[in-house]
């Protein structure tokens, strides 16, 4: 996995040995000398992440990344601190200065590239649904619940068969107000992984097969809901990569610096939280774009591309398409009568006896105001009408009761079916003919169903 990396630091040799390091890796590399240059070229290069020196003059470290991420156009572009301060209170501040991660000088390749691998893996995918949720639901800040999610404690699972480590690291994480249990005095309980934030995974001087469990924990359902995060010792790196391209998120270098390992511990759980979030933007944001709010039916745009898809199949491979156009009876005095609320009650309440009453293969629209549109597929006119009939007595057979009065609302539809003529026919035309059909029963005395020959 390749990206474009900026450099950060005022010391050309540093820079420039840096430089070439990712170049040998194929990596774009861009090269800034000061804080001010580094906002810059920040803004106007858009890198995928920042190596960013903390001491140096003038504007140090921290502000650069205190300020880059403060501003909108560089606050997801992940920043990794590079320090000659070996004091973990010194990587700490990096930390809360909004840096993703840290490096320590002299910067060994290993540390390097594991680095870059695991911002650029989970930057990947965040950039991915940030794309997708500001083409479906643009969103620019955080909820507070949102935020509160992100940074509540984590739940840990640790796996290690050197049970007083995995005690001493399920202690030390557990003072930080975080959950967590060793495997082997989790066993003799259920674990339940859908609840795991977090499993921390021993590789070195194990008996059993870690890469093969850290697999299998993939290979979960409920994997995507929890990160993995790796503890290896340095003659282990090989398989320590190696549990990178199995799906781990993370790696730290044994024996474990416990303040390192609760950092490492609250970045993975705010960035899988984060990305949950993103995606539960996702999805709502793609089910507001082809639901009806009001109702929780399909929306014209939705019944549009889908008849479009049906009428493409209808003209490759000839099964019947046909579609029914309903119509809320004097809706207007509804609304006169009871109110607009009672109105909305009676939308809702007619599309869930709509609802009830298609074949799962029917897709039911809400067009627009009291408007509604069934696609019923490979369905000929004759078993079609049949559908329309039994929903128009579904709606005429009991009244609709006004939850806030108590009043019985009576209720009628009509209906205008029109089945699709062929290779000639548009999705304009089909509509109309659905819609003159619904005309002729609305003149007929409404409360029926009415079809018209092309």
């Amino acid at each position: 996995m390749t990206a474009t990396v900026l450099v950060v630091d005022d010391i050309e040799p540093n820079r420039r040995l840096l430089q070439a390091k990712l170049e040998a890796k194929y990596y774009t590399v861009f090269l800034a000398e000061n804080g001010e240059r580094a906002i810059e070229s920040a803004v106007r290069l858009q890198p995928d992440i920042i190596l960013l020196d903390v001491m140096m003059p003038g504007m140090d470290g921290y502000e650069v990344c205190r300020r880059l991420k403060n501003m909108p156009q560089t606050k997801h572009i992940p920043i990794v601190m590079v320090t000659a301060l070996v004091n973990i209170e010194d990587r700490l501040k990096g930390l809360q200065s909004g840096a993703d991660d840290f490096l320590s000088k002299p910067v060994d390749d290993f540390g390097l590239f594991t680095r870059l691998e695991t911002q650029m893996r989970f930057n990947m995918v965040a950039n991915e649904l940030r794309v997708r949720g500001k083409r479906n639901a643009p969103v620019t800040h955080f909820s507070d619940y949102e935020k509160e999610l992100i940074n509540a404690p984590s739940n840990v699972l640790v796996i290690d068969q050197d049970n007083a480590e995995a005690r001493r690291v399920s202690a030390a994480l557990t003072t930080m107000g975080h959950t967590a249990v060793s495997w082997r005095d989790a066993s003799e309980g259920k674990i339940e992984f859908r609840d795991l934030d977090l499993v921390i995974l021993a590789l070195s001087g194990q008996d059993h097969d870690a890469l093969k469990l850290c697999a299998h924990l993939r290979t979960l359902k409920e994997a995507r809901d929890f990160s993995i995060l790796v503890t290896y010792q340095s003659s282990d790196q090989t398989q320590a990569l190696e549990a990178l391209r199995l799906g781990a998120a993370d790696l730290i270098s044994a024996p474990l610096e416990l303040a390192e390992l609760q950092v490492r511990v609250r970045t993975q759980t705010q960035r899988q939280r984060y990305i949950d979030v993103l995606r539960h933007r996702v999805d709502r944001g793609m089910e507001l774009s082809v639901i009806d709010p009001l109702t929780g039916l399909f929306n014209r745009r939705h019944m549009l591309e889908r008849m479009q898809v049906w009428m493409r199949r209808s003209r490759e491979d000839e099964p019947s398409l046909t579609v029914v156009a309903f119509d809320i009876d004097y809706f207007k005095s509804i609304n006169d009568r009871f109110g607009h609320e009672a109105g909305d009650d009676v939308l809702r309440a007619f599309s869930e006896r709509l609802r009830m009453n298609i074949r799962p293969k029917d897709i039911a629209c809400r067009v627009g105001g009291e408007e509604f549109l069934v696609i019923m597929p490979e369905t000929e006119m004759e078993l079609a009408l049949k559908g329309a009939e039994r929903i128009r007595r579904a709606i005429a057979s009991e009244p609709f009761v006004n939850e806030r009065t108590g009043q019985a609302i009576d209720v009628t539809v009509s209906a205008g079916v029109a089945s699709h003529q062929g290779q000639s026919e548009l999705l304009a035309d089909l509509l109309h003919r659905a819609d003159r059909a619904l005309y002729q029963a609305k003149q007929n005395g409404r409360n029926r169903i009415e079809n018209l020959a092309a």
